[in-house]
């Protein structure tokens, strides 16, 4: 009993009050394996999840600011989608805009960490393509981290080569690679 005296102010101030004021909670329920998802437009009205959604896939400094999401969601040549579950909360997104020469570009994709490996960029790939492909264009392209292999393997699964090295691309000076695909 001495024991538990020496440490319980430790764990009880005053005694067994608890302290004062709600407690941060910083952690990411995973979704079941199971969970469902939808694929839906992504619209200026979900600028602000979108953007936090941004800040959490890109912790590395590489994320976008809050303006240029918002340029992304209103240009006309923008193609965005979002994946949802039950709750409508935002599990991952695709912002692709259409360039004059009849390029798609896959401008980011980002997927909720907790909701990755669940086949999800594949779905928002599949849906961003297809509607470059109703707009015309003839090739889409995205640049991905030289460094990061499994992106690379994903993107190679879906029919995209590497056809440049491009050199501090990044804003940390990290090299890209330039990854294109022929569409018809």
């Amino acid at each position: 009993m001495a024991v538990l005296k020496k440490f319980r102010p430790r764990w009880w101030p005053n005694g067994r009050e608890l302290s004062p004021g709600p407690r941060p909670t910083n952690i990411a329920l995973v979704p079941p394996i199971n969970a469902h998802y939808d694929l839906r437009p992504l619209t200026i009205a979900q600028l602000d999840e979108c953007w936090e959604l941004d800040q959490r896939c890109f912790i590395d400094g590489e994320a976008y600011s809050r303006d240029t999401f918002e340029y992304l969601l209103t240009a006309a040549e923008s193609i965005s989608y979002r994946v949802v579950m039950q709750n409508s909360m935002m599990a991952g997104f695709v912002i692709g805009l259409l360039e004059p020469d009849h390029t798609g570009h896959i401008t980011t994709i980002g997927i909720a960490p907790e909701h990755r490996r669940r086949g999800l960029v594949s779905c928002l790939m599949e849906r961003v393509e297809d509607a470059f492909r109703h707009r015309n264009a003839r090739l889409v392209r995205l640049e991905v981290r030289s460094t990061n292999a499994s992106a690379q393997k994903l993107y190679s699964s879906l029919g995209y080569s590497v056809t440049q090295r491009l050199p501090k691309y990044y804003s940390n000076g990290g090299d890209g690679l330039l990854m294109i695909k022929p569409i018809q």
